[in-house]
């Protein structure tokens, strides 16, 4: 068994799109209209892109919007994503006017740093040793 996929919701998924691909760098992978203004939209890291896809998944469900702004509050990330140098990684983001919630911190066995997605999610990035 292994992962496929996995979705963060987003609040707007064309601003999610721009965000994730022109700022985080992954690439669009799926982009299939569903109904409405929903669309099945998944990127991909462009080092893998056959790998995980993440849908940018409608925040539409009642339940959402109660519990991401909880995780918000209480400074949870909803997701990870691995990088090469957390430090590099956040100086880069911060370049493009991304708002950091946790600035790099060094844990022993890892350093992260949480960003604010701009679509109502934190997310974590990390670096672990190889």
């Amino acid at each position: 068994m292994k992962i496929h996929l996995t979705s963060v919701f987003v609040d707007d998924q064309a601003k999610a799109l721009r965000f994730y691909t022109e700022v985080l760098g992954f690439v669009k992978k799926h982009d299939v209209p569903v109904g409405g203004e929903d669309r099945w939209l998944t990127v991909v890291s462009p080092d893998d892109p056959g790998g995980t896809e993440l849908l940018l998944e409608p925040a539409g469900h009642p339940a959402v919007k109660p519990y991401r702004d909880a995780l918000v509050a209480d400074g949870i990330p909803l997701a990870q994503f691995a990088v090469d140098d957390v430090t590099a990684e956040y100086e880069r983001l911060r370049g493009l006017g991304v708002h950091f919630t946790q600035e790099p911190l060094d844990m022993g066995e890892v350093t992260t740093a949480v960003l604010d997605d701009t679509c109502g999610n934190l997310i974590q990035i990390a670096t672990q040793p190889r």
